[in-house]
């Protein structure tokens, strides 16, 4: 192997510019050279590549975002996209693939993998943390401390002006951020798509709590469970309570990484280098207790199984 690519695909995460400066600098160690690819698969469909020297990613570790830029791209899981993305690493000598993203990132490298047999090597990127074989993955702590930090200023507002608050924080299929926020931020209540959560029992809290006093609440909602206006004004008719939303959609996703992303970042980069050196392909790496890990993607895209319960109930034990 003497030349690699490194692409960032999907919904951009905190911490994939740190994911990219360690691939670049660790694939410059084993003497490797290294082209950037823009977009995505939609850029090594149409040729947007550029060589990356370790100068090429000095002060990105700190940046949101990712320098390569990111896109989805329908087009290429079709037979004529796969065609042309192989055809563009045939033309640039490009040996193996560092993927970074999350699920649809990942089924890509399983096509490249399978039907093309181009070695691809996944590193997870994704606010959700819906990745298997990783106890983490890049960008989820930095959501949702992200989220928390509004949540807390959100707070003063409430309390002053004796309100609830629905925030709607993201999490299509997943109340990874949800609770983690709600449990962070001392939120009174949280609504995520795995349905722990009884409406008519919070709505019957909150008439019970206004009676003995309390004046606001904050009750955080995942996007998968439904929209935060139409909960807010469930509540409000079931409660006579004004209610306000606020949704905080896409800054979760900008922001300088934590440093928690920025050092995980830093060792899978490097893990993915080392595997696609060592021979390995179709193969995702992770982080279990601590320890460094590899899974089949395939392992990596199945179903994750985020255990709510035991969160659910310490949240509800401390409101």
């Amino acid at each position: 192997m003497k030349r690699i690519g490194v692409l960032t695909s999907g919904g951009d995460a905190p911490g994939m510019n740190a994911a990219i400066r360690s691939v670049v600098r660790s694939a410059s160690a084993h003497k490797l050279e290294v082209y950037g690819i823009f977009r995505g698969y939609s850029g090594l469909i149409n040729e947007e590549l550029k060589p990356l020297d370790r100068r090429s990613v000095s002060n990105i570790i700190n940046r949101g975002g990712t320098i390569l830029k990111t896109a989805r791209c329908p087009e290429f899981f079709s037979e004529d996209g796969q065609k042309r993305a192989v055809e563009t690493l045939k033309k640039y000598e490009i040996d193996g693939l560092v993927i970074l993203g999350g699920n649809g990132t990942y089924h890509g490298g399983m096509a490249l993998a399978r039907k093309w047999g181009v070695p691809c090597i996944g590193v997870p990127c994704t606010i959700d943390n819906d990745i298997n074989g990783t106890d983490e993955t890049i960008g989820a702590d930095s959501a949702v401390n992200t989220a928390m930090e509004a949540i807390d200023k959100i707070r003063d507002t409430a309390t002053s002006m004796e309100r609830i608050f629905v925030v709607e924080v993201m999490g299509r299929d997943s109340g990874y951020i949800c609770l983690q926020v709600a449990l962070g931020s001392g939120a009174e209540e949280a609504l995520i798509p795995e349905g722990q959560f009884d409406f008519h029992s919070m709505c019957h809290e909150i008439v019970e709590g206004n009676i003995r006093g309390k004046i606001s609440w904050i009750i955080i909602v995942a996007e998968g469970v439904g929209s935060a206006g139409d909960i807010a004004g469930r509540i409000t008719a079931m409660t006579d309570l004004e209610t306000r939303v606020v949704v905080l959609g896409h800054v979760q996703r900008g922001g300088s990484p934590s440093a928690r992303d920025r050092i995980l970042a830093s060792r899978l980069g490097s893990e993915a280098v080392n595997l696609l050196v060592q021979g390995h392909a179709g193969k995702a790496v992770g982080v279990t207790s601590d320890n460094l890990n590899e899974v089949d993607l395939e392992t990596a895209v199945s179903k994750k199984e985020f255990k709510t319960a035991g969160l659910y109930r310490l949240l509800k034990l401390l409101t």
